[in-house]
């Protein structure tokens, strides 16, 4: 009979930086590929955007998230191949995260920061978060 081991694990996964403009369908894609190989998802929060160390499929800049689950060991290969192999991810990194406390994966405050943000990228007009987009009409000298 085989032993089912359950681990912690945590993830940090990224994206191309045109990610951060749909925040949701990133996460949601996190989501689904743990969900897909029964993992269970303890938390996930947005790391950070910045420029990355060299270009990665033409990406200058990239949106790092960060999620911790819970899953069998036997599963593993398939989650960090699921992430290798989407279109969608540019690098993942899978390590045990056997020096966190459940307390502090599920690190509640990030998740509400993420949350909020997806919010209002959601709710805020498209023409308004545009950088060429004009704010007031230009005064006549």
């Amino acid at each position: 009979m085989t032993d089912v081991r359950i681990q912690n694990y945590e993830a940090l996964i990224l994206f191309p930086q045109s990610a951060s403009a749909d925040l949701e369908n990133s996460l949601e894609h996190v989501k689904e590929v743990l969900a897909n190989r029964k993992a269970e998802l303890l938390s996930i929060a947005k790391w950070d955007e910045r420029r990355l160390a060299y270009d990665i499929h033409g990406n200058k800049r990239g949106l790092y998230l960060l999620a911790y689950f819970r899953s069998d060991t036997r599963n593993l290969g398939q989650i960090e191949r699921d992430f290798t192999l989407s279109e969608r991810v540019l690098r993942a990194l899978v390590t045990r995260a056997d020096h966190l406390t459940e307390e502090q994966m599920k690190n509640a405050e990030a998740m509400q920061r993420t949350q909020d943000e997806t919010r209002l990228r959601r709710d805020t007009p498209a023409a308004a978060t545009a950088p060429d987009a004009p704010t007031e009409e230009p005064a006549e000298v």
